[in-house]
């Protein structure tokens, strides 16, 4: 398999750590060692780390701000600076932007008693869209499975894997792990994430690749028409989800 769309040989170093922003690599997966050693070259880059600190900044403070959709039901924004971030600085600053965003927004919007293994949520979900986004030719499929992959494996299987525990020392009591609830609450919320996620790239794609910040292959995403009838089919689901979930809401 091929390590990347371009020439692999090291890059020259500058002012601002490796020149890995000047090399526009575009990378199909990132099961590459060319990959990893781009994306850990942010880490040495003063922009990329500032960067960072923004975004990390802007996830915690909309972490207090969601809009109700219905009962116990409501769509919140950190994804979006997650997804964003991730796309720009990759999986390895990813982890660290997480973690850290995880911390203060435990201790700056507490909710409940805080339990360390829920870092491991805000990590996967970092790194996810990592793995996803950077270096990567973006299209609407990929976005799609992005926020799909992040739903299932952060929400409904990570996240209540810690409940289990959280539950047993805190609570004194079992957590169930297959709650259907739950489950139709994700289901329900992830094509409306994934819609807001592909206008959300479409808007900045063009920003970030004029600015040197992406290298996605393209300014736009266009959406071919199995991805305009898989987003269609998705909100209809979508809309079902939400009113199954308000009517066994009800019936609790």
């Amino acid at each position: 398999m091929s390590e990347s769309s371009t020439a692999t040989k090291p890059a020259p170093q500058n002012s601002d750590g490796p020149a890995n922003r000047i090399r526009k690599d575009l990378f199909p997966t990132p099961f590459s060692k060319e990959y990893w050693y781009l994306a850990a070259c942010e880490m040495k880059s003063t922009r990329m780390l500032v960067l960072a600190a923004v975004i990390t900044a802007l996830r915690v403070g909309v972490k207090a701000f969601s809009i109700p959709i219905a009962a116990n039901l409501s769509i919140t924004f950190g994804f979006l600076f997650n997804s964003v971030g991730s796309m720009i600085y990759g999986p390895v600053m990813a982890i660290l932007a997480s973690a850290v965003s995880d911390t203060l927004g435990a201790i700056i919007f507490p909710s409940g008693t805080y339990f360390f293994p829920f870092i491991f949520v805000e990590i996967a979900g970092g790194l996810l869209f990592a793995l996803f986004f950077y270096r990567a030719p973006i299209t609407g499929l990929r976005v799609i499975l992005a926020r799909f992959s992040v739903t299932l494996v952060c929400n409904i299987i990570l996240n209540p894997l810690i409940m289990i525990p959280y539950y047993t020392l805190y609570m004194g009591k079992a957590y169930n792990f297959l709650s259907l609830p739950r489950m139709i609450k994700n289901l329900a919320l992830f094509p409306l994430e994934a819609l807001i996620l592909v206008v959300l790239f479409n808007a900045i794609l063009p920003v970030t690749n004029r600015m040197g910040l992406t290298f996605t292959g393209n300014t736009k995403l266009k959406l071919n028409k199995k991805e305009i009838i898989t987003l269609i089919v998705l909100t209809v689901v979508s809309a079902l989800a939400i009113v199954v979930y308000c009517l066994i809401v009800d019936l609790i």
